[in-house]
C-alpha cells in the first residue's frame, strides 16, 4: 500500500512540477535548463507526500493541495543544490546524477538554486480553493522553517562544527533545524490546508518532529552502512568532511535505538486518529528500514 501510495503521489508531482516550472525554451534557456536537471533527477518526492498524506489524515483530500505540495519540493531541491556545492559538502553525485554544479559549473547551480526558492513561494501563493488567510500562514510557516530559523540556520551549524567537537544537543538542534524543520511545515502545511483540528495539529506536529529525527538519524546511518548504488551519493561523506553524527557521536546500535525510540513516539501521536492516517503510520515505520 505504502509504496504503491508514493509512486501515485509522485507521478502526480511530476506532472505538475512539469505544468509548472517554465520549460527550458524560455529566455534565458540555461537557467531553465539547471532547474529541471536537478528538480527532474529522481527522489521519492517524500515532503510532498508527507503534505498529502497529513491533509488524508485530518480529513481532507491531499491531492488537491498540489500547488504547495511542489514548492516544498522545488525548497528542498535548491538546498540540495546548495549542499552540493564545493563550499558546503563538495558532492559530484547525487541521486546517482552528477550534481548541478559539476553539469553546469558553480556560478549557474547557485542561480539554479536561487529560482527554484523564490519560484517555489510564487508556485505556492498560487494554490486554488484555499482560504486566502489559511494559505499566507502556510506559507509563512515554511518560509520559517526554510529560513534561517529553520534550515539554513541548521545548515549554518553544520558549516560552522565540521572538524569541531560537539554535543548531543547542538546536534539535536543542528537536525532539527536542517532537516526536521522542513518536514514539520509538510505535514502542519498539510493539515491546515486540510482545516485540521487543534487537537489533529498538535498530534501531527508532534509526529512531525519525531519523524523528522528518525529520519536524520537513520540518514547518519546510511551515510555509514549504505551503498553509493542504493543512495544515489558517495558514502562516507561526514567522515570526510569531519561531521559529527548521531553515529560518531554514539555508536551505530546506539543509534539504531534512537532512531526506534522516535518512530514509537510518532507512532503514539497518530493513536487518535483512525485508517485515514495508516499511510503516516507505514512511512514513520519504514524509515527503520531504508536503504536510499
Amino acid at each position: 500500500m505504502l509504496k504503491e501510495y508514493i509512486r501515485r503521489k509522485a507521478a502526480l508531482i511530476d506532472q505538475s512540477l512539469d505544468e509548472l516550472l517554465p520549460s527550458q525554451d524560455t529566455y534565458p534557456p540555461v537557467i531553465y535548463e539547471a532547474m529541471r536537471y536537478s528538480i527532474f533527477a529522481g527522489g521519492k518526492r517524500l515532503r510532498p507526500v508527507l503534505l498529502m498524506a497529513a491533509a488524508d489524515a485530518a480529513g481532507g483530500n491531499g491531492e488537491t493541495f498540489r500547488h504547495v505540495a511542489c514548492g516544498l519540493e522545488m525548497i528542498h531541491t535548491y538546498s540540495l543544490i546548495h549542499d552540493d556545492l564545493p563550499a558546503m559538502d563538495n558532492d559530484d553525485y547525487r541521486r546517482g546524477k552528477l550534481t548541478n554544479h559539476k553539469v553546469y559549473g558553480e556560478g549557474m547551480a547557485v542561480l539554479a538554486g536561487d529560482g527554484l526558492l523564490t519560484a517555489a513561494f510564487e508556485v505556492m501563493l498560487d494554490q486554488p480553493g484555499v482560504d486566502p488567510a489559511v494559505l499566507v500562514r502556510v506559507v509563512r510557516e515554511i518560509a520559517l522553517a526554510a529560513g534561517p530559523r529553520g534550515m539554513v540556520g541548521g545548515q549554518a551549524v553544520d558549516l560552522i562544527s565540521e572538524g569541531r567537537a560537539i554535543d548531543g544537543k547542538t546536534l539535536t538542534f543542528m537536525h532539527r533545524a536542517k532537516t526536521g524543520a522542513m518536514f514539520r511545515a509538510s505535514i502542519r502545511a498539510g493539515a491546515l490546508l486540510a482545516g485540521a483540528s487543534e487537537e489533529q495539529l498538535a498530534a501531527l506536529t508532534e509526529y512531525a518532529e519525531q519523524f523528522g529525527l528518525a529520519f536524520q538519524i537513520t540518514d547518519d546511518i546510511l551515510d555509514v552502512t549504505g551503498t553509493q548504488e542504493k543512495i544515489g551519493k558517495p558514502v562516507g561523506s561526514d567522515v570526510r568532511n569531519q561531521k559529527v553524527t548521531y553515529v560518531t557521536l554514539y555508536s551505530i546500535l546506539a543509534a539504531r535505538q534512537l532512531a526506534r525510540e522516535s518512530v514509537d513516539k510518532a507512532l503514539s501521536e497518530l493513536e487518535g486518529f483512525g485508517g485515514e492516517a495508516e499511510i503516516l503510520r507505514e512511512l514513520v515505520k519504514y524509515l527503520l528500514s531504508r536503504d536510499s
